[in-house]
């Protein structure tokens, strides 16, 4: 049932029992695991994760066959994201999606909008806004301290669009972003 997220295996610990599953999303103030268990939202919890890191949080939302929780302090991503690249090949080393929250402007044609970026990975990003292109648009994406190569929207749902880069974006320059990104905070 358990989809294989970007992360490691992890666990989670109600009342001090060891729950195992995986992590399916993370960002410094919470993440999304993969669980059959429904606990009560509100209920106390805390996340193992393979950094050793075990932050405590408390049950945001559950759905799906997924848990939010969200952590009563920040963690160090940038650990984990290193520890996520470290332990792949030096070919195949990719950044795995990212939950952000940074301001963003959108260039479509001769216009900018401001927009909010969601999330990033090596290959594409994810913006909210109002007013963004449709798919199929040709689009550069700014923002500041990263330099993020032009893309195409592949998909637009409500105030949200994905947008595939036409470059690889290289885990060396989002990981310092990160890290500035995250002591802005």
């Amino acid at each position: 049932m358990l989809d294989k997220g970007p992360f490691d295996a992890a666990a989670f610990y109600r009342s001090g029992v060891r729950v195992d599953c995986e992590i399916r999303k993370i960002s410094a103030l919470g993440a999304t695991i993969g669980s059959d268990l429904v606990p009560p939202l509100g209920e106390r919890v805390s996340v193992e994760i393979a950094t050793g890191q075990r932050p405590a949080g408390k049950i945001a939302w559950t759905g799906r066959g997924e848990i939010g929780v969200r952590f009563d302090d920040s963690i160090d991503v940038v650990a984990l994201l290193n520890r996520q690249l470290v332990s792949q090949t030096r070919e195949r080393r990719t950044m795995p999606r990212l939950e952000v929250r940074a301001t963003a402007h959108l260039k479509c044609g001769g216009n900018f909008r401001p927009a909010v970026l969601r999330n990033i990975s090596a290959h594409g990003l994810q913006l909210e806004g109002d007013d963004l292109p449709s798919s199929g648009s040709y689009v550069s994406v700014f923002v500041d301290g990263l330099n993020i190569p032009a893309g195409e929207v592949m998909w637009g749902r409500g105030n949200l669009c994905g947008i595939e880069l036409f470059e690889e974006l290289s885990w060396t320059s989002i990981i310092p972003w990160v890290r500035t990104l995250v002591r802005k905070r």
